[in-house]
């Protein structure tokens, strides 16, 4: 094979170890959620409460476990985040930490799209030239049927791959790196493409000026 022009970390992460939380786990987990969800800034806007959590498949990048999560609330807004920890010396989690974030863009006002994306910088990645890339969770739910798995492909490279779970996945990808930016597409088990969708949102306005510019 010949050395390749694209040089860029690609699957990096451990493909998900455990089930989805339920029981005690997801007990403990959704403490840290709640408790992130609580240091939100709403601004303005009342949030409403949260509903039940739904928690995605995990994902293990360097020595932190990813476990993302999305709830509803009363008011219409859908609250994103995700809980992670570390290993302690007994084998077990330890160093938890958590992130959450609201957004009023949910697929109910949305139709038009294909899958239902979360994203949260995690990290980033030095490369060529002093290059970066910005590591990136993602974790969402394909709004077509009979998917089997979903890939995260930088100009059509694929540099993560997670298989659905209870047709819900989680991604650690590499993004904005030399201007080429992230796609996410679902596929099905015999490999054909089914949806795709960008990390970023055309803005229709700024095209229609940039129309009238020209």
């Amino acid at each position: 094979m010949p050395p390749t022009d694209r040089y860029v970390i690609r699957f990096a992460a451990e493909p998900p170890q455990e089930t989805l939380p339920y029981g005690r786990w997801a007990d403990t987990l959704a403490g840290w959620f709640k408790a992130a969800v609580a240091e939100i800034d709403p601004g303005d806007e009342e949030l409403g409460n949260a509903g039940e959590i739904v928690w995605y498949p995990d994902r293990t990048y360097g020595t932190r476990t990813y476990v993302p999560a999305t709830a509803r609330t009363t008011e219409g807004y859908e609250l994103f985040g995700y809980v992670s920890f570390g290993v302690g010396d007994n084998g077990a989690p330890d160093d938890f930490a958590a992130h959450a974030d609201f957004t009023s863009e949910t697929a109910d006002a949305n139709p038009d799209w294909q899958i239902d994306l979360n994203e949260e910088v995690i990290g980033s990645w030095r490369g060529e030239g002093g290059r970066t890339a910005d590591i990136t969770l993602i974790w969402g739910v394909p709004l077509v049927k009979n998917g089997a798995i979903v890939t995260a492909e930088l100009a059509d490279l694929s540099v993560d791959q997670c298989e659905l779970v209870d047709y819900r996945f989680t991604l650690i990808a590499p993004d904005a790196y030399r201007s080429d930016f992230l796609d996410v597409k679902l596929f099905s088990a015999a490999g054909d493409e089914l949806a795709r969708e960008s990390l970023y949102v055309e803005d229709d306005d700024e095209d229609e000026d940039d129309s009238t510019e020209e």
